[in-house]
């Protein structure tokens, strides 16, 4: 008998991290809870460890990092519960906050997407956990850090601050509770994404088609922040990030209706991520040189 719920995670060289997700699914998912986990060619140890310390999950493997989005797409279409959660290996859930946002779902037909109040292991806040779509001073804001240091205000738009429960433009993808009819109708992530974004294109496309995405404080769960990404982008991700903005941008025209500003707008994306793009590089570079080198050790003669 197929149970209300199909969690989706993907992996990708996090072992230990998706270690105490998993157990946190085990301890707290209701019962019937099918898990997938797709490994996109971590290639170390995580496949092993699901298959030996997991033997309940289902697991998918995939020869290459095919990105969040076609790999969590690739474990949706795998199951068939009414009720899909996206959720990335550096999470952990807590105690009732599925049943939590569950009872939410089924109260509330109107409701395609649900998240959960996000906390760092230190019980702080993750400010991302409810966010608004975009504005031409709310990505600015958010871009140049200032946003994210004000109460409010139009540089702090895209944080949604001034929302404490209940209807919000989008939550984020690290846990995303998505009602299975709502992506049959509005489909499913978009692949065009590799890494970021893809949580709020799904957010809008739902908003477009009339679902309500809903925040719900009530629920919680820790998440492990950059805990699979690291606290510093690579170049990879930085490229990632900022196409993935002018992805968005690009394809919701009516988030910047002026063609003019929507042009100023992708302009200062690349120019922004092209400097973001050279800092990676720097920081790569650096860690390089600051790396230990293996002497090579003279070969011993017998005599």
């Amino acid at each position: 008998m197929t149970g209300a719920l199909d969690v989706v995670v993907v992996s990708y060289r996090c072992r230990e991290l998706l270690r105490s997700c998993l157990t946190s699914i085990a301890d707290y998912a209701p019962a019937g809870t099918t898990t997938w986990v797709v490994d996109n060619a971590s290639r170390d140890g995580t496949v092993e460890l699901v298959r030996e310390r997991f033997p309940t999950v289902r697991l998918l493997v995939n020869d290459r990092n095919h990105g969040f989005a076609a790999a969590t797409n690739a474990g949706i279409c795998e199951g068939s519960a009414p009720y899909v959660l996206a959720l990335n290996p550096d999470v952990e859930l807590r105690p009732g906050t599925l049943d939590v946002l569950l009872d939410l779902m089924r109260e509330r037909p109107e409701v395609g997407i649900a998240g959960c109040r996000l906390e760092r292991p230190d019980g702080s806040f993750d400010h991302a956990s409810r966010r608004s779509f975009p504005t031409p001073l709310g990505a600015l804001g958010h871009l140049s850090g200032v946003g994210r240091r004000a109460r409010g205000g139009p540089f702090a738009q895209y944080r949604a601050p001034n929302v404490e429960r209940g209807r919000v433009d989008a939550v984020n993808g690290a846990f995303m509770l998505l009602r299975r009819e709502a992506l049959e109708g509005v489909g499913l992530f978009d692949e065009g994404y590799w890494m970021y974004m893809e949580d709020l294109d799904l957010c809008f496309r739902f908003a477009e088609a009339g679902w309500t995405t809903w925040y719900e404080p009530g629920a919680t769960a820790v998440h492990v922040k950059h805990g699979t990404s690291g606290e510093a982008r690579s170049v990879t991700l930085t490229i990632a990030f900022y196409r993935g903005m002018a992805r968005f941008v690009v394809a919701h025209p009516s988030v910047v209706p002026s063609g003019a500003k929507r042009a100023l707008v992708l302009a200062g994306i690349a120019g922004i991520g092209a400097a973001a793009t050279v800092r990676a590089a720097a920081r790569s570079a650096l860690a390089a040189a600051r790396r230990p080198h293996r002497m090579r050790q003279p070969e011993l003669r017998k005599v």
